[in-house]
């Protein structure tokens, strides 16, 4: 099993874009793009990261359940989080300290000055990417690594996790486990849905509670997929799924974007009260594109996707930063509107994926691989690369 992986990679980028063009909504909307439809969808683009909590779960049970085995042994763990440090570390370290000149920079060009997050203890959470643990998350620098934060976390405990998907695996049938996959995700659906002063979904745990129940439904349905694989029922239905459910994310997100009483108030380019009733959606599509090769797997397969999807790593570390460093620029030279300013815009979006393609050429694979050779770790071809979740 691993034909899926082309896919799936394709989606990270799809995931990454998504999260882009969530933030970059005050520019399309200035610009005149910001078109009904478009904002309803965009407006769920924060759920890219849930997206990609689900599918690190997936991709990292995929790459590691065999390796890691049936028991706990401390040379496998400490072998897992070198790599993982390796894939994610480099980038978030440096993009870390970027943010922080750039906000510098944005300070003097504006006249804001020094941002009050920029102290030495919130540098240093940054820096161990603990920043997000606990109740009182401390955002700040380049605050999208909030979720490398939590992936840390994930990751700290995957061991123990990869204990418990051993004994599911060969004890429950592919229903019971798309049952439990789901199940996992009822601590996020209740606070989700019962929550009228969190828009963000930061207070009280909510992180933790948002990469705890997505990594683990992400997991539980990559042995779900498994059971199924050999299925042309699960097949034929999958193929239907593929198509359907970006469909009915699309029309629950413009229905929910026109329901007034779901609307936060001052908020208009975030998600509607009650989002996270896709959640389950997107990782129910995780599990139909990995079952089949329709169109939809076949589109998200080729190369320029799969390309996207090894630099959506980066992709979405760089993006805030520059789209920081792009509004200072815009403020200084006085374009607010017009031809100049949709043109700028375009330039933008183009400009921030050739960033994050230079980004992965030159830093992110190179520090990868030079991380991985100090454990005696092969290099990896680049076609091989989608095996590595973000």
């Amino acid at each position: 099993m691993g034909d899926f992986i082309r896919q799936l990679t394709g989606v990270r980028f799809l995931a990454a874009a998504w999260v882009m063009l969530y933030h970059y909504q005050p520019a399309l909307a200035a610009s005149g793009l910001l078109v009904p439809v478009l904002h309803e969808f965009l407006r769920l683009g924060s759920v890219g990261v849930d997206l990609f909590f689900a599918l690190s779960g997936f991709i990292l049970t995929h790459t590691y359940l065999t390796r890691l085995g049936p028991r706990l042994t401390g040379a496998g763990s400490l072998n897992f989080w070198w790599l993982r440090l390796a894939r994610v570390y480099p980038v978030y370290f440096l993009m870390l300290n970027v943010a922080g000149l750039a906000a510098l920079a944005e300070g003097v060009v504006t006249g804001e000055g020094r941002r009050d997050w920029m102290t030495f203890p919130s540098y240093l959470q940054q820096v161990f990417m603990v920043q997000e643990w606990g109740p009182d998350p401390q955002r700040g620098w380049n605050f999208p690594a909030w979720s490398l934060s939590m992936e840390w976390l994930a990751y700290l405990f995957f061991p123990l996790l990869v204990l418990l998907l051993w004994r599911l695996r060969d004890r429950f049938g592919p229903w019971a486990l798309a049952g439990l996959a789901f199940l996992a995700l009822t601590p996020l659906l209740y606070i989700g849905l019962t929550r009228d002063d969190d828009p963000f979904l930061v207070q009280g745990w909510a992180s933790t509670i948002r990469i705890a129940t997505e990594f683990t439904a992400g997991s539980i349905t990559y042995l779900a997929v498994r059971k199924w694989q050999d299925s042309l029922t699960a097949a034929k239905a999958a193929r239907a799924l593929a198509w359907i459910v970006p469909a009915a994310i699309l029309v629950i997100a413009v229905v929910m974007g026109n329901i007034d009483a779901l609307q936060w108030e001052g908020l208009p380019d975030e998600a509607p009260r009650g989002y996270v009733v896709i959640i389950p959606l997107l990782i129910l599509w995780l599990g139909a594109l990995a079952l089949s090769n329709g169109r939809p797997s076949k589109f998200l397969s080729t190369h320029t996707l799969v390309v996207g999807g090894f630099i959506s790593y980066s992709l979405y570390l760089v993006h805030i930063v520059w789209y920081g460093l792009w509004r200072a620029g815009m403020k200084v030279v006085g374009i607010e509107s017009g031809p100049l300013y949709l043109l700028s815009t375009l330039l933008l979006i183009a400009a921030t994926v050739g960033l994050a393609y230079l980004m992965w050429h030159r830093v992110e694979e190179p520090a990868r691989e030079w991380m991985r050779a100090k454990i005696g770790v092969r290099k990896v071809p680049t076609e091989e690369a989608g095996e590595q979740a973000r």
